[in-house]
């Protein structure tokens, strides 16, 4: 077994491997970019080298600098995580070259499968069925218009050398498809540095199966059974679950066969992932990942096996742990992705800082930042996985729910409230669902609704509190000036503390009670409140809440629900309306991929004008409106902050 391994990567994965190698005793090795300086991964390894700046091509991807960290830490192995260089051939050939061991497959396998159009290649000779598409090597335009046409729209366009959703396209048009490709090609480029696609017919009802295998040196190939990785946005997995609901032990057997045949069919070794697209007992081979898996922790919860245990003693040389005869499902397993992004804005990640984080201990949880951690435009913006694991689904969902109410995230817009709508949906709980789940269910994005009278104390017992401590800091405490009892002559004492949230303003009578509670009316309210350490007591009831303060905002949180206030001074004017209708700005902080307008063009409503690239995502901005443009204020590599001004256009002039 090694003694010092290097883990190429960053986040929870490199935490997760972090965490298995210390528990066997193996010293560890973390890498960072200038933006991770300070980031867990970091903290927790047993020493750090930096490998370059931010950009993932400068650091994350920058094979040379990785290598020399290798060699002046005396590691001895090299694990990749997953994303990144984790199916990177080269990246395994240059490792052996170096004279690090790879935990991972050899560069051939890579090679045969890591690839998705040379894998599906393979398998269409082995005889796996396939969903019909184009996986061939020409690239041009005119051979993948001309394929996507003989496959017949919708079809849907993949990066041939990653996964996770980047790269990834649907067309349901000819007209849309040049510009789906170029879209998808930058994407791969950024995301895996390799541009090639393919092309293949979209499925509009499918099921997302995967099957976990694990291949040692010495001819042993195991299935680990399977995950259903069905729940998606934008492409990519954000709820998983194993086993999958509904799979009868024949198909598993099947499925499970194929998967182990693959990867004896090219020489396999370590971790992997053959993923099925499942339409009712149909199932077609879609590609295989050959690396470890974000969603691994639901199969080691069913399995009680440590699969990167399992890629440590393989890469080192060992037998599998188990092979298919010993391995047997317990119970189900339920995982989710808390990510930092806006389900209301299309999913958009959301930058900032971790004002406040507080996960379950009820659940395990991988993560891989902390409270005051950033979330940067540089790399994916996931926060933690929430995995639980029950006797049977029913079990697990009830646990997954109330892990969901006891997380709690300030400082970024998270996606918790659509993961505790989906986990509590009757048709997800009857596992009536495939991969447009979503789409199909727009109750789960609700509308912003007006705080509860709960948020409402909770947050004016905050500015109660504050204002009696600055009193009592600020001043003499034996002055008449630092009381705040509300004494008044002749009338009642009560304070008013004006409140916004959102589109909703609040004026609330505070009158304190002798018990130390306050009397707090609002229009159509009226409740006695008083608050206690995590919790505020309204009227005879005491419920759980955290309110937390951080610039002028207090976000009180419910149930795992944020409810956010900005207090008002009533003495200041209104905020000036801003009219933006004439510009287009960043919504989020990123990279200018590509401008595709210059001043003086003519554009149309909904006309693409810049493409920005953050968190391994594209984000095409188009235009409002009809109109021509006047000035482009960005150029490609440019990185821009959120709010920037970056096209300026003029009107169309009305008859």
């Amino acid at each position: 077994m090694f003694t010092k391994i290097l883990i190429a990567n960053r986040g929870e994965i490199a935490c997760r491997v972090i965490r298995t190698a210390r528990r066997l005793g193996i010293s560890t090795v973390a890498v960072y970019s200038d933006a991770d300086a300070d980031a867990l991964h970091v903290a927790m390894a047993d020493e750090a080298y930096r490998i370059g700046p931010a950009a993932p091509r400068d650091s994350y991807l920058n094979v040379a600098a990785i290598l020399e960290a290798a060699r002046r830490s005396g590691a001895q192995a090299l694990h990749p995580g997953y994303g990144f260089l984790s199916e990177n051939a080269a990246f395994a050939e240059a490792c052996a070259a170096s004279g690090v061991v790879f935990i991972g497959p050899p560069p051939a396998a890579i090679r045969a499968m890591g690839g998705k159009s040379e894998a599906k290649a393979l398998m269409e000779r082995a005889g796996v069925p396939l969903v019909p598409g184009y996986h061939g090597a020409a690239q041009d335009d005119a051979t993948l218009v001309a394929a996507a046409a003989r496959i017949g729209f919708p079809v849907l366009i993949k990066a041939s050398a990653g996964g996770g959703g980047k790269g990834m396209r649907v067309v349901e048009a000819e007209a849309d498809l040049s510009a789906a490709i170029a879209a998808a090609r930058r994407e791969a480029l950024s995301s895996f540095g390799d541009d090639r696609v393919l092309i293949e017919r979209y499925l509009t009802r499918p099921r997302h199966i995967e099957i976990q295998v694990f291949a040692d040196t010495h001819g042993n190939a195991v299935s680990l059974f399977e995950r259903d990785c069905s729940i998606q946005r934008r492409h990519q997995k954000i709820i998983e679950e194993a086993p999958a609901p509904g799979m009868t032990a024949a198909m598993r057997r099947a499925m499970g066969e194929a998967a182990v045949a693959a990867t004896k069919a090219v020489g396999y070794v370590g971790a992997g992932t053959v993923e099925f697209i499942v339409e009712g007992t149909d199932f077609h081979f879609m590609e295989m990942n050959t690396r470890l898996q974000v969603e691994h922790p639901v199969t080691e919860a069913i399995t009680g096996q440590d699969l990167v245990e399992w890629q440590f003693r393989v890469a080192a040389g060992e037998r599998l742990p188990k092979l298919q005869d010993a391995l047997a499902i317990d119970g189900h397993a339920v995982e989710v992705r808390l990510y930092a992004e806006d389900p209301a804005r299309g999913f958009l990640p959301s930058v900032g800082r971790l004002v406040h984080l507080r996960l379950p201990g009820t659940a395990r949880i991988e993560s891989g930042v902390r409270a005051g951690d950033r979330i940067t435009p540089d790399y994916d913006p996931m926060i933690a996985k929430l995995i639980v694991h029950g006797p049977d689904r029913a079990a697990a969902l009830r646990l997954l729910s109330a892990a969901l109410a006891a997380s709690e995230v300030v400082g970024v817009q998270t996606n918790l409230a659509l993961l505790s709508a989906i986990a509590a949906h009757p048709s997800f709980r009857a596992a009536d669902f495939d991969t447009g789940f979503i789409a199909r269910h727009p109750a789960l994005l609700p509308p912003p609704a007006s705080p509860p009278p709960l948020a409402i104390a909770a947050a004016t017992l905050a500015v109660l509190d504050a204002r009696a401590q600055t009193a009592h800091v600020e001043t003499d405490p034996h002055s008449p000036w630092s009381a705040t009892d509300c004494w008044r002559m002749n009338l009642a004492g009560a304070q008013t503390v004006h409140l916004r949230a959102g589109s909703d303003t609040f004026r609330i009578r505070a009158q304190p009670q002798a018990d130390g509670a306050w009397q707090l009316d609002w229009v159509e309210a009226s409740h006695v409140a008083a608050a206690l350490p995590g919790t505020v007591r309204l009227d005879d009831a005491v419920h759980p809440a955290t309110v937390v303060q951080d610039d002028g905002r207090i976000t009180v949180v419910i149930a795992g629900t944020n409810h956010a206030f900005d207090r008002v001074d009533p003495l200041l004017p209104p905020e000036a309306e801003v009219a933006g209708g004439g510009r287009v700005m960043a919504p989020i902080p990123g990279r200018v991929a590509s401008v595709l307008v210059k001043p003086g063009d003519t554009v149309t409503r909904g006309q693409p004008l810049v493409v920005l690239e953050a968190m391994k995502m594209e984000l095409t901005l188009t235009s409002a409106m009809d109109g021509a443009v006047k000035a482009v204020r960005c150029a490609v590599g440019d990185m821009v902050q959120e709010g920037v001004d970056l096209v300026d256009f003029v009107l169309e002039p009305t008859e």
